[in-house]
């Protein structure tokens, strides 16, 4: 069988939501081959990856603090999984 479309390497997607004083990031899962098979620290590292990448488009400064915060928070949660 041929399967047209490669596979996203994307797997999450993040998104600032919220007041403009209590700003939190909320994420998707964007459809993949294989999405079922993430194991913990594969989706917290998917979630950094996907702040990160959101970060650099960010231009208010609650939008910044708030991400700055959940890449510091998923990061001490990926130190604790090892």
């Amino acid at each position: 069988m041929n399967i047209a479309g490669s596979e996203i390497s994307v797997t999450i997607v993040a998104k600032t939501c919220g007041c403009t004083e209590n700003r939190t990031v909320s994420y998707a899962f964007s459809q993949g081959y294989h999405d079922l098979c993430l194991g913990k620290k594969d989706i917290v590292s998917a979630q950094v990856e996907a702040c990160e990448r959101l970060l650099k488009y960010a231009s208010e400064r609650s939008d910044r603090v708030a991400l700055e915060q959940e890449i510091r928070e998923l990061r001490m949660a990926l130190d604790l999984m090892t």
